[in-house]
Formats: C-alpha cells, structure tokens, sequence
C-alpha cells in the first residue's frame, strides 16, 4: 500500500510539478475574465448615473439602500476602475477588497431573494409553461427563427450565481495576486522587495 501511495505521489508530482512554471496563467485568467464584467457593469452605471442612483435608493421598485448617491457613486466606480487596475495587473489584492464587498452586497440586496440560480430551470413545469407560451407567441406574431438565432430562450433567475461566482474568481486573486510576469505588481514587488527580502539578498 505504501509503494502504490509513493508510486502514485512520485507521478503526481512529476506531471503537475511542471505547472509551477505557469502557474502566472490561472491569475491571468481570472483577471481577463473579470475585466468586461466589471468595465461594463461599472461603466454603464456612471453612463446613467441618475437612473443607478435611482435604484439604489427607490424601496419599491429599486434595492432601497440608504445614501443612494454615495453609493452608486462608489459602485460605479469601483467596477470601472477596479476593471482597468485587473486589466494590467495593478493593486491587484487591494481591489480585490472592494470588488468583493460590491459582489456581497448585489448578492445580498439584489439576488438572494432568487436562490441560487442565474437562469431558472427550464425543466421545472412553471418554467417550461411560460417558455412554451412566449415561443407560441412568438412564433405567430414575429420572427421566431431571428430571434433565436444566437440561442434559446430563457427565463432569467436573477439568483446569486454570478455574483457568487465572481466572488470566488476576487477571493482567489486576494491570495494569489496579479500572477508572476504578467501584473505590474510582480514587477513593482522585484523593483521595490519587502525589507525582509532585501535584507536576505544583502547577505547571500
């Protein structure tokens, strides 16, 4: 048992021992990912900052928060910024912090009365009704095959799944940072080192 278990860690780290050498591609990925998410969300909430502040402040038909315009100033802004600075690489862990607050809160005020599901089920009988009726509609009074041409229609959820997810891909950036050679904060960190490391290096 024990050779079969050295056997097995001997292959183990072997094939995926070589990944340390890449190991820069997965926080480049989550970057790239997370980029167009927040640019586009951030930017066209500053493109109608009346109609965001709107929302965020209106009980009825919007998310009721209080301070409504500091808030969907702060929102906006955090997305679009936060984009650019995960784009190069840039403060990478600290925009990770405010991205993940902004993901918390839309989970929290505007989806999880929802559950979990993004898109809802089209398997379950309520669903599949009123899909069933909006594509006997559609097909009698417009353009059935144009208007599914890129894809089926679907009921939107509006769960928490994206913003869930999204936290996830931000939490995993807080840990690992920009990625090596492909962030500037990898190479800001050799041109300024902490001072432990700068000490370490003065005597070898």
């Amino acid at each position: 048992m024990n050779w079969l278990v050295g056997q097995y860690y001997r292959l183990h780290n072997g094939v995926f021992g070589a990944l340390r050498h890449v190991d820069w591609l997965a926080p480049l990925a989550l970057r790239l990912y997370l980029v167009p998410v927040f640019w586009m969300a951030g930017t066209q909430k500053i493109a109608g900052m009346e109609s965001t502040i709107e929302w965020f402040g209106n009980a009825q038909w919007g998310l009721g928060l209080p301070f409504p315009a500091v808030l969907a100033h702060l929102a906006a802004y955090t997305e679009a910024i936060g984009a650019l600075l995960l784009l190069i690489g840039l403060a990478t862990r600290w925009v990770a912090v405010p991205l993940l607050i902004t993901m918390l809160v839309a989970a929290w005020s505007v989806h999880w009365q929802n559950g979990w599901a993004a898109i809802a089920d089209s398997g379950a009988e309520e669903i599949a009704v009123r899909l069933g009726t909006a594509r006997d509609i559609l097909r009698e009074h417009g353009n059935y095959s144009w208007l599914t041409e890129h894809g089926n229609l679907v009921v939107l959820n509006n769960g928490i799944e994206f913003a869930a997810t999204y936290f996830v891909m931000l939490l995993a950036l807080l840990f690992t940072g920009g990625g090596r050679f492909v962030s500037v904060d990898y190479f800001l960190a050799r041109l300024y080192p902490r001072s432990g490391t700068a000490r370490t290096k003065m005597l070898d």
